[in-house]
């Protein structure tokens, strides 16, 4: 159920963007205590970014998933902040996050919705 998407203007070796994944999807599981097999983990490769006028390292990050509450996005924020800061070395205040709840019926899989 919960998808995590990251997007930044840094280049990753493949060695490290896989480490980054396997580390975020459990992050998201244990933060939103949920099965770690319904969490996918998505990375775009390094991109032409500007944050604050200026092409600095930056990230953008968004999380969907069923029944996120908005009670749960500070504590969400500031781990997935700390994950992307430690790995990627990227200055907390240089990366956005958006977070969505979707409808159980908007979201689907093997064949049906949740």
């Amino acid at each position: 159920m919960p998808y995590l998407k990251i997007l930044t203007n840094q280049d990753i070796a493949p060695p490290g963007e896989q480490a980054l994944l396997r580390e975020a999807s459990a992050l998201v599981a244990t933060e939103l205590g949920k099965p770690e097999n319904y969490v996918m983990v998505n990375m775009e490769p390094s991109r032409p970014m500007l944050f604050a006028g200026t092409d600095a390292a930056t990230a953008y990050l968004e999380l969907k998933s069923i029944g996120l509450a908005e009670s749960q996005t500070k504590s969400l924020s500031a781990a997935l902040c700390n994950l992307i800061h430690d790995k990627l070395n990227i200055p907390t205040e240089r990366i956005y996050i958006e977070f969505a709840d979707a409808p159980r019926s908007m979201w689907g899989w093997n064949k049906s919705t949740f």
